[in-house]
């Protein structure tokens, strides 16, 4: 499922949990989610780009609850900022226990890097965000991308 939320080109990808995503005592693997993260940040920079994408970094990946068996995950996708050939995404990953009302809860975080290829596999130029920020939220996100753009770049420079 392909949205736009506040204001930033979005992809959300939802599934229960199988057992044979799980270890014996019930949790998801770590991979597992991974690659579910990964296809909606995929998603989301398509979205934007409307060219083939490839991940060239993951940063942050952060478990904050683990994942059971039986729970719905619904991982969402926002692309937070467009830089030369690259975009940076931020993936949450939510759950929930549908048979109890604990509500829903952030499983997981991270920032994607996602790059724009050309026909020919090589990179592209990416569409800019054209941002009119309406929250401090969108503002701190845009923010967040670009401050992780940048510190990319350095370290592209310097190697």
């Amino acid at each position: 499922m392909s949205i736009e939320k506040n204001g930033f080109p979005e992809a959300a990808l939802a599934q229960m949990v199988l057992p044979y995503q799980a270890n014996p005592a019930g949790n998801v693997h770590g991979g597992e989610i991974m690659k579910i993260m990964d296809t909606a940040a995929g998603a989301a920079a398509q979205k934007h780009c409307h060219t083939n994408v490839v991940t060239a970094c993951v940063d942050e990946l952060r478990f904050k609850k683990p994942i059971l068996v039986g729970e719905l995950i619904t991982c969402t996708a926002q692309v937070i900022y467009a830089g030369n050939t690259s975009m940076e995404v931020f993936v949450t990953v939510e759950s929930e226990n549908l048979m109890k009302t604990d509500g829903v809860q952030i499983a997981l975080t991270a920032f994607f890097t996602m790059v724009s290829l050309d026909e020919n596999g090589r990179p592209q130029t990416v569409p800019r965000l054209n941002m009119a920020f309406e929250s401090l939220y969108e503002e701190k996100l845009y923010k967040a991308g670009e401050k992780r753009y940048m510190s990319h770049r350095k370290r592209k420079k310097g190697s």
